[in-house]
C-alpha cells in the first residue's frame, strides 16, 4: 500500500478572471471550480488514476473535512484520517489571471490526544508499504515533525518519499528516504545557492549534495527544462519537458511523484519511473486540474 501523510487538506476553491486581480474592487469570475488539496492528497488522486491502491493519512476537521473524506473516497482513494473534534480543513482560493494567486488558510489545531492517533496509524504501516510525506508544515506544529513520524515507522526496509522544504527536509535526509523531489529553486535554497534550470552541472552537483546527506534517490523538477534524477547507483537521467500549453501550475510537481512511484512499482525500472514521473507532471500542467490515468499514459508513450 502506498500511503500519503497531509498534515493539513484542503479545498482548493480556483477562479479565474478576464482581466488583472483589482484590489479593493469587485472582481468578476469568469471560471470556477474546486478540488481536494494538499501535496499527499494530490499524489494520492494521481496514484489513483494510474491503478495504484492508495490511502491517505491526515488531519480533518467539520464540514470541509467531511466532504474532503467522502470525495476522496468517491474517486477511490482510501482514506485513513484522524478527525479533530474543533475547527474545520481549510479552503484555499488559487486566482488566475496572466498569473496565479494562492491565498491559503491556516487549518485546525491539532491536540497531542491527535497527534498521538496519527502515530499509531503510522507505526502500523508494513515494511513492503511506502510513505509519502508531503507539503509543508503548519505553523503551529514541531519542524522536526516529519522526522518524528519517521521514527514512529517499525521497519527500516519501508520506503518513505519526502517532498518538502526547508528545515522539514533537511531532517528527513538521515533516515535515507528512498525519493526526494525538490524543484530547481528548493534544491538552490536548501544547500544556499543559486541553481538554474538552465545549468544541468549545477543541477548534478546539487543533487549530489543531498544524496551525500542521505538521499536515495533525487528528483529535481526543472519547469521547461523538465527534471533530473540522479538514481543510487549514481546514474543521470534527464529530458526536457514535452511541448504544450502550461495551464496550471498547482499540484504538477505532486503528479511527477506519483508518476515515478506508479512506474517505479509497474516495473522496478529507474527509467519508467522517471518518464513516468515526467509525462504525470506535463500532463497535469496542461490541464486545469489533476491529470488522469489515460492523459498521463498518452503522454508516457510519446516521450518515451
Amino acid at each position: 500500500m502506498i500511503y500519503t501523510l497531509t498534515l493539513s487538506p484542503s479545498i482548493d476553491y480556483m477562479v479565474r478572471l478576464d482581466h488583472e486581480l483589482a484590489t479593493g474592487k469587485i472582481n468578476r469570475i469568469t471560471e470556477e471550480s474546486y478540488a481536494y488539496g494538499g501535496k499527499g492528497v494530490n499524489v494520492s488522486q494521481v496514484l489513483k488514476s494510474l491503478d495504484v491502491d492508495t490511502t491517505a493519512l491526515g488531519f480533518i476537521a467539520g464540514f470541509t473535512g467531511a466532504e474532503i473524506e467522502k470525495g476522496l473516497n468517491d474517486k477511490g482513494v482510501l482514506t485513513d484520517f484522524v478527525h479533530l473534534r474543533e475547527g474545520h480543513s481549510r479552503i484555499n482560493l488559487k486566482v488566475r489571471t496572466s498569473e496565479e494567486t494562492e491565498l491559503n488558510a491556516i487549518g485546525p489545531r491539532v491536540p497531542d490526544s491527535a497527534m498521538a492517533k496519527m502515530f499509531e496509524k503510522i507505526r502500523a504501516i508494513g515494511k513492503d508499504d511506502m510513505l509519502v510525506i508531503a507539503g509543508t508544515v503548519p505553523r503551529h506544529m514541531p519542524s522536526n515533525i516529519y522526522a518524528g513520524f519517521i521514527e514512529q515507522l517499525s521497519y527500516d526496509e519501508t520506503k518513505i518519499v519526502v517532498d518538502t522544504t526547508d528545515e522539514n527536509f533537511i531532517n528527513a535526509l538521515p533516515y535515507h528516504p528512498f525519493l526526494v523531489k525538490p524543484n530547481h529553486e528548493e534544491l538552490g535554497q536548501l544547500l544556499g545557492e543559486q541553481i538554474s534550470p538552465f545549468d544541468k552541472e549545477a543541477v548534478i552537483s546539487g543533487a549530489k549534495k543531498l544524496r551525500d546527506r542521505g538521499a536515495r534517490n533525487v528528483l529535481v523538477s526543472l519547469a521547461s527544462q523538465g527534471a533530473l534524477l540522479l538514481t543510487e547507483d549514481d546514474r543521470v537521467i534527464s529530458r526536457e519537458a514535452p511541448n504544450g500549453n502550461v495551464r496550471n501550475s498547482v499540484g504538477s510537481g505532486d503528479s511527477m511523484v506519483a508518476g515515478f512511484i506508479a512506474g517505479y512499482l509497474e516495473s522496478g525500472s529507474f527509467d519508467d519511473a522517471f518518464y513516468m514521473g515526467l509525462a504525470a507532471g506535463s500532463a497535469s500542467a496542461f490541464m486545469e486540474g489533476l491529470a488522469g490515468g489515460q492523459e498521463i499514459r498518452e503522454l508516457y508513450r510519446f516521450i518515451r
